[in-house]
């Protein structure tokens, strides 16, 4: 996929955002970012196709599998994302602080050789079929999840679902409100974001 619409949306010159980013690793990663902009959402990103495929959950992710969070597919992100944390100043596109909230390894739940780039062809055959199956191995977000497309809210509403396994909880994961990265809150990189 291309970053076309990422970089159009960005001005470089007024944004910390980062332009590219590389591969790293034998594993797909994926991050989860707070972010408030105009409104209080989660991004949530997935390495894919050399990058980050992108929704917007606006409850944030749940590990109640009765919680079927709206999750509204945005344009792509470069890999170099999964470490942004920061603020994105007045004026620019999401402007607002970020967070990263939770980061970690993904791997699709259909079977594959077991290498990355088996992983990234079968998942991009479930995100091309609407439905795409995975284990994430993060810090908060543990277990089997699945990201179904819907067409309720337009072309570019899916639904994430907690899979019922040892990792599923009523308990809101959202009520963790400290980056995995810097310790820190939304208010405490608002106030210093060094």
């Amino acid at each position: 996929m291309s970053l076309a619409k990422y970089k159009e949306k960005r001005s470089f010159s007024k944004t910390p955002e980062p332009k590219g980013g590389k591969p790293s690793g034998k594993a797909l990663r994926f991050v989860v970012q707070k972010h408030d902009a105009s409104r209080l959402h989660y991004d949530f990103r997935l390495e894919m196709e050399g990058v980050l495929k992108s929704w917007a959950i606006p409850k944030g992710p749940s590990l109640n599998p009765a919680d079927k969070r709206l999750a509204m597919m945005v344009e792509d992100h470069p890999l170099g994302y999964k470490d942004f944390e920061g603020i994105i100043p007045e004026g620019n596109y999401g402007a607002g602080t970020v967070i990263v909230w939770d980061a970690g390894t993904y791997e699709p739940l259909a079977p594959t050789d077991g290498t990355k780039k088996a992983q990234d062809k079968e998942l991009l055959k479930e995100l091309l079929a609407g439905s795409l199956k995975f284990r994430m191995n993060g810090k908060k977000l543990k277990g089997e999840f699945a990201l179904v497309h819907t067409h309720s809210r337009g072309e570019n509403s899916w639904l994430l679902i907690k899979h019922k396994d040892k990792y599923a909880s009523e308990k809101p994961v959202t009520e963790k409100d400290r980056s995995v990265i810097s310790g820190k809150t939304l208010e405490q990189v608002e106030k210093n974001p060094h």
